[in-house]
C-alpha cells in the first residue's frame, strides 16, 4: 500500500504528538461556564428563498464575547414532529454555503442548521480583541494572547451553542440531533459533539486542528497550516518558544476533547492526506471512546471522498 504517512498498523496504535495542557480540563470547564452565562438571542429571519417543501431562514445568535453568529436554517414542511435535525459545519475560509445543498436532508424530514464559522467566507462576526499577531491565521489569532483569547476557542463554543439551540427547537426531536462536515468542519464536528453530549451522531470527514506538532514534523506546514510555518519565521524564528507554542496549541487540540464524545461516530480518513495527515487524525480518532467506526480510503488524499456522504446519510437515517 502507498504510504504518505505511517504504516496502517502504526496509525491504529497513534496517540498523538503534540502537547496537552496540565489545566486542559479546567479550561475547557471555564469555556463551557461562559458559554453557559451567554444568552443565544435566537433571531429567525425568513429569507429570500423559499422552497415548496421546506422553510428557509437566517437564524442568528450570540456568542462568546458578544460574536452575532450567522447560521442558515432549513426547516422541512408538512412532516410529523418531532423530527430529526443535522448541524453542518463548512471547511477552513469556507462559509455556510448555498441552500439548495440543505435539501436532500429536508426532503428526509431533517432540519438542517449549517454555521458560518466566525471571520471566515459567511456573516459570522469575528470581534477581535486579542493583542499580537492577527496577520493571518485563525489557528494562530491569540496565540500571543491569554489561551481564554484563542480565536478556535470562541469557534468551538460557537459549535456547541448552535447545537444547544438545534436540541431546544419544539420540532426538533432532541435524542436525534446529528453533526456533520468535511476538514475544518469535521474538526467542528467533533468539537461540536465533544462540547455539547447530547449530539447523537456525527460524521466527521478528514478532520483539521488535530496534533500540530506532528503537521510541522512531518514538513506539512502549509497549505491549511501554513500560519504555524509563519508564525515561527516572524515571530519566533530561532524557536526558543517552540515547547511554549505548541504547549498553548494543545488547548484548540480536537485530539484532547475527543474523550467527551459521547455519540456514535462515523470517521472517514483518505491515506494519502497530505493538507491533514492521516496520523493526526488518527490521533483524534484513537482517543474517542463511544462506538466508532472508520472507512479508510487508501489512495485519496483531501479530496472528495467517492460514497462518503451516502454513508453519511444512511449512517444518520439507520436509527
Amino acid at each position: 500500500m502507498p504510504a504518505l504517512d505511517m504504516p496502517l498498523e502504526q496509525l491504529k496504535e497513534y496517540r498523538g504528538r503534540n502537547p496537552r495542557p496540565a489545566d486542559f480540563d479546567e479550561y475547557w470547564e471555564r469555556a463551557l461556564a461562559e458559554l453557559k452565562a451567554t444568552d443565544p438571542q435566537v433571531e429567525l429571519v425568513p429569507s429570500e428563498f423559499q422552497t415548496p417543501k421546506a422553510e428557509c431562514f437566517d437564524l442568528y445568535f450570540t456568542g462568546v464575547r458578544g460574536a452575532r453568529i450567522h447560521a442558515k436554517y432549513v426547516r422541512p414542511k408538512n412532516v410529523q414532529e418531532p423530527h430529526p435535525a443535522l448541524v453542518q459545519f463548512h471547511g477552513y475560509s469556507g462559509s455556510a454555503g448555498d441552500w439548495n445543498d440543505k435539501l436532500a436532508y429536508a426532503a428526509l424530514g431533517y432540519s438542517v442548521l449549517s454555521m458560518d464559522a466566525r471571520g471566515q467566507g459567511g456573516q459570522s462576526e469575528d470581534v477581535g480583541g486579542v493583542k499580537g499577531n492577527t496577520l493571518n491565521g485563525h489557528i494562530i489569532r491569540g496565540l500571543d494572547d491569554h489561551p481564554d483569547n484563542l480565536l478556535f476557542r470562541h469557534i468551538f463554543l460557537d459549535t456547541a451553542q448552535l447545537a444547544g439551540i438545534a436540541l431546544g427547537l419544539p420540532e426538533v426531536d432532541s435524542s436525534r440531533v446529528y453533526a456533520a462536515g468535511g476538514s475544518q468542519g469535521g474538526a467542528l464536528t467533533i468539537a461540536c459533539a465533544a462540547l455539547e453530549p447530547r449530539i447523537s451522531k456525527l460524521a466527521p470527514v478528514f478532520p483539521f486542528l488535530c496534533d500540530y506538532k506532528r503537521v510541522w514534523e512531518m514538513d506539512l506546514a502549509k497549505d491549511a497550516y501554513q500560519e504555524l510555518r509563519d508564525y515561527f519565521r516572524r515571530f519566533d524564528p530561532t524557536h526558543e518558544r517552540e515547547e511554549e507554542v505548541f504547549t498553548k496549541l494543545g488547548y484548540i487540540d480536537l485530539q484532547y476533547l475527543a474523550d467527551r464524545i459521547q455519540g456514535e461516530v462515523l470517521m472517514f480518513v483518505g491515506l494519502m492526506d497530505s493538507v491533514c495527515p492521516p496520523s493526526t487524525q488518527f490521533a483524534a480518532y484513537n482517543k474517542i471512546t463511544a462506538k466508532k467506526d472508520l472507512v479508510i480510503y487508501p489512495d485519496f488524499g483531501h479530496e472528495g471522498l467517492p460514497g462518503s456522504s451516502d454513508k453519511t446519510m444512511q449512517f444518520f437515517m439507520r436509527d
